[in-house]
């Protein structure tokens, strides 16, 4: 358990086990907590999660600005650098899966391999994606209005503990809202061994998770019967079983 300060803001992270390193990032109103069941299942692995901007344990600045994609990805980079690690096997849930996309764009030399769990790759389509933004704007409002009562009741949220409403409004409107396609076109470009697992119950992400099959080239596929959103959690023996199978099939680091 430690921080890094990236600004003044200082952001919170856990390293577990050692060996070849897996960075994990949770999803929006989750924490690292929901890896819980993951951290010592990969022998010979280094598992590293951590909590973003306005989430658990890191802090939650009153500047809007310091909300966003990029201020993600780089802090991923950061916890990297801080751990000693140049390359890892990145993987993420739901936004954490988004932002691993992200920072293969960003960061592609430190990624060995990624793994997108219960996740979409963005929109194409600019009324799709308003669609999604106005979805992700209701939901800053709520936690605006009603504060922390306002969590959710699945799983990954359930397994979390969050210490400020106001940041995760503002990590809805600059880190759930989507501005652009960038991610999603860059699926094809994508060269490095890629897991694609969802919840067979996970209804609103199995197109995505079909699409993303689709277009990222060489990815393999996994899907967790009975498990929703929260496979890892729902299922997370099958869960395991699935990421370690994958990761098997890794060439050496």
């Amino acid at each position: 358990m430690a921080y890094i300060e990236r600004g003044g803001v200082k952001v919170y992270y856990e390293s577990h086990g050692q060996g070849q390193p897996i960075l994990l990032s949770h999803g929006y109103s989750a924490t690292s907590q929901m890896w819980a069941g993951q951290v010592d299942a990969f022998p010979g692995y280094r598992v590293i999660t951590w909590d973003m901007r306005g989430h658990g344990q890191t802090d939650s600045p009153d500047d809007q600005s310091l909300y966003s994609e990029e201020h993600t990805v780089d802090d991923m980079a950061a916890i990297l650098k801080e751990c000693g690690v140049e390359k890892a096997v990145i993987g993420g849930l739901s936004l954490g899966g988004y932002v691993s996309l992200a920072f293969n764009v960003k960061y592609p030399q430190m990624v060995r391999a990624l793994m997108l769990f219960d996740t979409g790759p963005g929109y194409k389509n600019p009324v799709a994606r308003e669609g999604w933004n106005q979805t992700s704007l209701r939901r800053a409002e709520v936690f605006e209005e009603k504060g922390l009562e306002a969590l959710g009741a699945s799983a990954e949220v359930r397994a979390s503990t969050h210490r400020s409403a106001a940041g995760l409004a503002k990590a809805a409107r600059g880190m759930l809202a989507q501005f652009d396609s960038r991610i999603i076109e860059s699926l094809p470009n994508i060269t490095v061994p890629t897991l694609v697992l969802v919840g067979e119950n996970d209804e609103p992400f199995l197109g995505a998770t079909e699409y993303m099959v689709s277009k990222i080239p060489g990815a393999a596929k996994a899907m967790i019967a009975n498990a929703g959103h929260a496979a890892n959690i729902d299922q997370p023996v099958a869960f395991n079983v699935a990421v370690t199978a994958f990761l098997g099939t890794l060439p050496p680091a």
